[in-house]
C-alpha cells in the first residue's frame, strides 16, 4: 500500500544542524577556521586551512583552539599557512615595487642612449632575464 503522505516532516524545528561547520572541541560552538590531522608515522599534527569536507579522523578547530594547540611530548606541529589571508608586505617587497616603478621610468632614457635605434642594450645591473621579468644585481654590489 502507498502512501499519500510526502515526505516526513518534524513538528518541532530544529536548530542542531548548521551549515556552518562549529569547532570539534566538546563545549565549542564557535566556528571552524582550521582542520587538524594527526600524522602517526611521523608523530606530527598539522594544521592548515579548513578543509573543504569535513574527513572522519580530521578535527575542526575554531581559532582560538588553533592558536592554542599543543601536540604531545616528542610530537612535531606543523602549521600551514592559509593562502586566502592577506599577506603583509614585507622591506624586500616594498623595495622591489620601488625598484620596478624607477625601471618604469627609464626606458626614454634608454631609448636615448641608444640613438633611438631597435637595438637592445644591455644593462650593467641586469643578471638575468627570463620573458618580461628581469633580474637585477644590488646596487651595493
Amino acid at each position: 500500500m502507498e502512501s499519500r503522505r510526502g515526505p516526513l516532516k518534524s513538528a518541532v524545528p530544529s536548530n542542531v544542524v548548521s551549515p556552518v561547520r562549529r569547532c570539534s572541541r566538546t563545549a565549542c560552538g564557535r566556528p571552524a577556521v582550521a582542520t587538524l590531522t594527526y600524522v602517526y608515522a611521523d608523530s606530527t599534527a598539522v594544521l592548515g586551512p579548513l578543509a573543504t569536507y569535513a574527513e572522519p579522523h580530521c578535527y575542526d578547530l575554531c581559532a582560538e583552539h588553533s592558536e592554542r594547540l599543543t601536540a604531545p611530548r616528542g610530537w612535531e606541529v606543523v602549521r600551514l599557512i592559509d593562502g586566502s589571508a592577506p599577506a603583509r608586505p614585507s622591506g624586500d617587497d616594498l623595495e622591489a615595487l620601488a625598484n620596478a616603478v624607477r625601471e618604469a621610468a627609464r626606458p626614454q632614457e634608454r631609448a636615448a642612449q641608444a640613438g633611438g635605434g631597435g637595438a637592445r642594450t644591455v644593462d650593467p645591473m641586469e643578471v638575468a632575464r627570463r620573458g618580461h621579468l628581469r633580474v637585477l644585481r644590488s646596487p651595493d654590489n
